[in-house]
């Protein structure tokens, strides 16, 4: 497995689930969510909307920041994509950066 393989996701997104606060065996704090996004791309030249539900989770310090978000928040988010377990294959989000967008619009 080679360790300097591109793996970064950025996405404006809204909170539409957000699981409790729990914490890992080592005591490391877990908040797991669901974030879905919505847009206009451009593909092959064409314009087509776009809608995506991403699970996603944050670990240590972070997790306490989208522990206090409330559904329905619009954020920025960053990190990375990864298998949710041995067993299950299915990606999941592991955010490394939060940014509420709230208030943020037209540059306030």
């Amino acid at each position: 497995m080679s360790d300097s393989g591109v793996n970064a996701l950025c996405v404006d997104a809204t909170l539409v689930e957000l699981q409790p606060l729990r914490y890992t065996p080592a005591g490391v704090p877990v908040a797991g969510c669901m974030l879905r996004h919505e847009s206009r791309q451009v593909e092959a030249g064409t314009s087509r909307d776009v809608a995506v539900e991403l699970q996603a989770v944050a670990l240590g310090e972070l997790a306490a920041v989208l522990a206090a978000a409330t559904p329905g928040m619009a954020m920025r988010v960053s990190g990375f994509l990864a298998a949710k377990s041995l067993r299950s294959r299915i990606p999941v989000f592991h955010l490394n950066k939060i940014e509420f967008l709230e208030g943020m619009k037209n540059g306030f």
